[in-house]
């Protein structure tokens, strides 16, 4: 039963790992690209389903893209992310799970995101495997970095048991939007208005996403390792996604001055910028990956060496990720 919590907490930490890209400061796949892609990992080996609470520290190192105050550039920072969770899976295939997404701001660790997923696995029948989740995102604003607007995503996995190289397939959709508003003040460089004003930036942004994956893999496992309660287990994985995306984002910016005499407020300037990106279904990523887990009792340690090749920009990503919990 170990496998069936481990990859749904290891998905957690996994959010901004394989989906953020440097060069790119929206991301087409942020948070949820590869959700349930493994799910079938903890699966094929279980003999009698029971209740179970799980908990879990996942470290990575991701990129951020930050946006220069002076410029349109970005700055791309690679930090380390912190993702504990928690989660309780009952043993009729009804689960609900709590994560958290924090990196170091400059001055103190900041949990910028929180995510709550339910979900449910069939997992009775020898020959295959199925499920499903639907997980609520919870994003901080006014963050020094970009994050996606996603808000929702609702995953479902299918996974054939029974063939030396296991096959699955998966699929997830993802929507949500944004709405932020700012409000700054600034010098008016005009002959009539010489007085400070202030400038009025509304921003919307909506994201819907779809992405399909197939995926083979094998476990191979060692048992009584260093004593009779422990073993290893090594998985090496291969999977290939492909995925569609509509994002859009309407931004209109009024600058404002006072007068003197009136103390009125007028309108000094105008803007409003509209970017509408469409991407149809296409090929997205070919990943494959080297899981190694011991497990003593109810202790687990798991490293996960990546490597990524995201096809539209042609650029290849090697990733470690590290988890380590307890099962209970």
């Amino acid at each position: 039963m170990l496998k069936y919590f481990l990859l749904i907490i290891l998905i957690f930490s996994c959010w901004f790992v394989q989906a953020q890209k440097p060069e790119k400061i929206i991301d087409s796949t942020a948070y949820y690209d590869d959700l349930f892609n493994s799910m079938e990992q903890f699966l094929d080996s279980l003999l009698a389903p029971h209740s179970f609470t799980a908990i879990n520290v996942g470290v990575s190192s991701n990129y951020y893209n930050y946006t220069s105050t002076n410029s349109a550039t970005v700055d791309v920072k690679k930090k380390i992310t912190l993702s504990p969770s928690i989660g309780y899976f009952h043993k009729n295939g009804l689960g609900i799970s709590v994560a958290a997404n924090l990196v170091h701001d400059g001055q103190s660790l900041n949990a910028y995101q929180y995510a709550v997923t339910g979900s449910y696995d069939y997992i009775k029948n020898n020959l295959f495997a199925t499920g499903i989740g639907y997980t609520l995102f919870f994003t901080k604003s006014n963050l020094s970095f970009y994050t996606s607007p996603l808000q929702n995503s609702i995953s479902a996995y299918f996974l054939y048991r029974k063939l030396w190289f296991k096959p699955s397939v998966s699929a997830s959709y993802g929507w949500g939007s944004r709405s932020s508003y700012e409000e700054r003040e600034e010098k008016i460089i005009s002959l009539r208005l010489r007085e400070k004003g202030f400038t009025r930036i509304n921003t919307q942004e909506n994201i819907n996403d779809f992405s399909v994956s197939a995926s083979v893999k094998h476990d191979f496992y060692w048992l009584n390792v260093l004593n009779n309660k422990d073993y290893v287990r090594l998985t090496p994985q291969v999977t290939f996604s492909s995925g569609s995306q509509q994002f859009c984002m309407n931004q209109s910016s009024n600058t404002y001055g006072t007068t003197r005499l009136t103390s009125a407020n007028v309108l000094y300037n105008s803007n409003e910028a509209f970017l509408d990106d469409k991407i149809y279904l296409q090929p997205l990523s070919l990943t494959a990956s080297l899981k190694l887990q011991y497990s003593l009792g109810v202790f687990f340690v798991q490293p996960q060496l990546v490597e990524d090749y995201y096809i539209p920009a042609k650029q290849t990503n090697i990733l470690l990720i590290l988890n380590a919990g307890f099962v209970f």
